[in-house]
């Protein structure tokens, strides 16, 4: 039976969506109907409702909304049990996480423990997901490791953090534009924090980071290219890796053909748009296990469904919808 719920819709590209009213058909086959808990604002679902992103432009209306928890209401998974889940919304035709009840496919739905606090995994998810897996994926990382996390302030660069220390690195240093954000780092485990200033040129960029990274880094977690990759890529190590997952300091980036070459750089790209199910659901699963141990957390605001207009284009720590 069809049933009606509380919906955040976007009616047209490059608006904000506003609270309605939405159908949402029985499941079938191997979907998953689930009782959505917690639905972040991510810069993907920001991106994809412009109508501007690689993915085109989106049937409207439809409900953003990438990812979500929640807890199961029917499907091929018992009642009751507390899940993680993705959607295509904004990617493809489809409904996502932003509304009361949600039908997920199977294969995006994720088990959490008991225990597991469904603002925070919400809050953390894909972003940490990328985090983790960029830095043990292409970054190759190891216990020892020095790392360097570009972009401390957000959601990659704090799990980033977080992540590298759990998985036994030497030394962790943060980078990011407010003194809030490197005071958050510090607290978070990093072992030094460097400010990028506004006026700053590679040169002056690099110089600073080489004073607090105490000798050159093995891995630098990059989500935002520009300036700050050109300077932390001047204080890798001979063969060390820089991993970029996103580009929030510029599309393009002054690093020197003389630097990559005369180090032999590992310059590598990431997307969690890569990764299988199932690597996806691994990367999820340790995330949960560092958040239920207390090892992993994120600074994040809980607000009201109804109040989703209003927060749209907040910036600061992540937005989680609550129903």
């Amino acid at each position: 039976m069809t049933t009606r719920t509380s919906a955040a819709l976007l009616n047209e590209p490059g608006g904000a969506p506003r609270i309605g009213a939405r159908d949402v058909l029985p499941p079938i086959g191997d979907q998953v109907l689930i009782r959505v808990a917690a639905a972040p604002i991510t810069p993907l679902d920001r991106l994809c409702a412009t109508g501007r992103s690689y993915f085109g432009v989106p049937v409207t209306p439809y409900v953003p909304g990438v990812q979500g928890v929640g807890t199961v209401e029917a499907g091929p998974i018992p009642a009751g049990t507390p899940v993680w889940f993705a959607t295509t919304a904004g990617m493809q035709p489809g409904d996502g996480s932003m509304r009361s009840v949600v039908v997920a496919e199977l294969r995006d739905v994720v088990g959490l423990p008991a225990g597991a606090d469904p603002v925070l995994v919400g809050a953390l998810g894909l972003s940490a997901v990328a985090a983790w897996v960029a830095m043990t994926g292409p970054g190759e990382l190891a216990a020892g490791d020095r790392v360097l996390v570009l972009g401390a302030g957000g959601v990659v660069g704090q799990a980033g953090i977080q992540l590298a220390r759990g998985a036994g690195a030497a030394r962790v240093i943060a980078v990011a534009r407010s003194a809030a954000a490197r005071e958050q780092a510090l607290r978070l485990g990093a072992d030094a924090a460097v400010a990028i200033e506004a006026s700053d040129d590679v040169d002056a960029l690099a110089a600073r980071m080489a004073a607090a990274t105490d000798g050159p880094v093995d891995l630098v977690l990059d989500p935002l290219f520009g300036v700050p990759a050109a300077a932390a890529a001047r204080n890798l190590r001979g063969g060390g890796r820089l991993v970029n997952l996103g580009s929030s300091a510029g599309e393009t980036s002054p690093i020197d053909s003389s630097t990559i070459r005369s180090r032999q750089l590992q310059i590598r790209g990431y997307t969690n748009n890569a990764l299988s199910a199932d690597q996806r659901r691994d990367a999820l699963t340790h995330v949960v296990a560092e958040v239920v141990a207390g090892r992993l957390t994120v600074d994040h605001q809980r607000v009201p469904l109804a109040d989703v207009a209003q927060v749209w284009d907040r910036i600061g720590p992540r937005v989680v919808l609550v129903p």
